[in-house]
């Protein structure tokens, strides 16, 4: 039946996000995620500024994440069979979550990053922090994004041109590089970065040239960003 008051109005969206997360996994750690950052955020000091821009984030996310478990809802019900437009449907409103995620995670990378810094965590500090933040989602969306949907090459994940694991794993050493400025740094962080391009070629996921491609993209990127973030590359 249809509500009447506003306190069953209440009482109905109460128990839609109680049925998400009863029934959904990812709803449940998303629920907790925010719970736990919402939570630890006043405790390092944040600015209420600070503060409301993680709860808008954190309730992008959770928004997503109950829009895209209504729409799979009403995809099972109008398609209980398979179809290949369901399927497109659900990926989509998918890739909504995923979107509010990474936007929600670069929030929290970057108010977050210096607070940790004072407890020892290795994270970039500053104008490094936003910079390194952009370089990773630029480098992700570059690669897995662009590339490989004009391309029409391989899976997200898997295959095609260009490698977007050694991408994000070159962008990522190159990161590191420049912002410690130390050569023992560098070196461990490019030979991470090489043992995960090499495990893209012995796994016959990528060919030599898909891996040297998303290397130098994604560490061409790192630098692109890091001399126009910081004039003269200086961190």
């Amino acid at each position: 039946m249809k509500p009447e008051t506003w306190l069953e109005t209440l009482n109905c969206a109460v128990e839609g996000v109680l049925e998400a997360v009863r029934t959904q996994r990812h709803m449940r750690w998303h629920s907790l995620a925010a719970l736990a950052v919402l939570v630890l955020a006043p405790r390092l000091g944040v600015t209420p500024g600070e503060f409301a821009l993680l709860c808008l984030a954190a309730g992008l996310v959770l928004v997503a994440e109950l829009i895209n478990t209504a729409f799979e809802s009403l995809v099972d019900l109008a398609c209980p069979r398979y179809d290949p437009l369901a399927r497109s449907a659900k990926d989509v409103a998918a890739g909504a979550v995923l979107v509010a995620s990474f936007g929600a995670a670069a929030v929290g990378w970057v108010v977050l990053g210096p607070r940790l810094s004072r407890f020892g965590a290795a994270l970039p500090t500053g104008p490094a922090g936003p910079m390194a933040t952009a370089a990773i989602l630029l480098t992700v969306i570059v690669t897995v994004v662009l590339l490989k949907a004009l391309l029409g090459r391989g899976a997200p994940l898997h295959g095609g041109f260009p490698s977007g694991h050694a991408a994000v794993s070159f962008a990522v050493a190159t990161l590191l590089a420049l912002h410690t400025r130390d050569w023992l740094v560098a070196a461990l962080a490019g030979l991470l970065a090489l043992m995960v391009s090499h495990s893209r070629l012995l796994l016959r996921i990528h060919s030599r040239g898909e891996v040297l491609a998303g290397g130098a993209l994604g560490a061409g990127l790192a630098l692109a960003l890091h001399y126009l973030v910081l004039p003269g590359g200086m961190p």
